[in-house]
């Protein structure tokens, strides 16, 4: 691959100090609790065990991966930091006029709330720590709203590619990070009616569905454009690709297609070489 001049020259992590880390943090945690406490939003609190009667969008995404070792422990760990996490998400109803705020909703993940170390991506760096894990559950959440007529007001890409497409299912970026309290995923409800958030950890995966009062009116579909991967000017490969989502009527009519978002992305590892021909 040769070096694209015209690609986004993400660098590679700053290491900052110890203090400067924890003033950053501190920082923009304190931003984050006046927003929460700002009367310009309606946050969405209520809980019910009674389903909504009709499924929006469902999906779910595997809870283990063929790791060992060390890492297998920490898969396990993130299973019960899930349960935890879903135990205070399951059933939530976004009304009209609300905002979902993930961590506002699950709070701070800590030892005495029986959270345990799991797999976190720190800094360009894969590492552990209390809470880990939890970036499945945000994942699954973003991706099963932009199947449905909610409103995504805050989300982070990932700003690194962490593991090669074996068995990928959905398109490289179409995921949400989220780390306490600062990165946050927020989702307004700007219809007319009411809709529930529904998740489970189950055996072998993370289970979710948006119910609403009435069936769907709509069929969504995300679409990959401009996909590739490219040497930057310090020697790494960055990976871009831009998602779109397509609007279709119930008789399978496009009726809208909308740009999303585009995706930059350090790559932790090779990029598999051309085929030769």
């Amino acid at each position: 691959m040769q070096t694209n001049p015209n690609i986004k020259q993400l660098r590679p992590p700053i290491h900052r100090s110890w203090l400067r880390l924890r003033l950053g943090k501190a920082y923009y945690s304190g931003k984050r609790h006046l927003l929460w406490m700002s009367p310009r939003f309606h946050w969405a609190k209520r809980r019910q065990t009674e389903r909504l009667p009709c499924v929006q969008f469902s999906h779910a995404t595997p809870l283990y991966r063929h790791l060992r070792g060390e890492d297998q422990i920490l898969q396990e760990n993130k299973v019960v930091n899930l349960r935890l996490a879903a135990a205070r998400l399951d059933g939530v109803v976004l009304y009209p006029g609300e905002t979902f705020s993930y961590w506002r909703l699950i709070g701070k993940p800590t030892r005495r709330k029986g959270y345990r170390d799991g797999m976190v991506l720190f800094l360009g760096r894969i590492g552990s720590d209390v809470g880990g894990g939890l970036c499945q559950m945000s994942n699954l959440i973003f991706w099963m709203t932009l199947h449905t007529p909610l409103t995504v007001v805050e989300r982070y890409r990932h700003s690194h590619d962490v593991f090669p497409d074996a068995n990928r299912t959905q398109p490289f970026g179409s995921g949400a990070t989220c780390a306490y309290p600062h990165r946050d995923l927020m989702i307004r409800n700007d219809t007319d009616q009411p809709f529930q958030l529904c998740v489970r950890v189950g055996e072998r995966e993370l289970e979710g569905e948006w119910r609403a009062l009435v069936p769907p009116k709509y069929r969504y579909e995300i679409v990959e454009r401009n996909h590739r991967m490219d040497q930057a000017s310090w020697g790494g490969y960055i990976r871009h690709n831009e998602l779109y989502r397509r609007t279709y009527d119930l008789d399978g009519w496009l009726l809208d297609e909308s740009f999303l978002f585009a995706n930059d992305a350090i790559m932790m590892y090779s990029p598999l070489l051309p085929e030769e021909s």
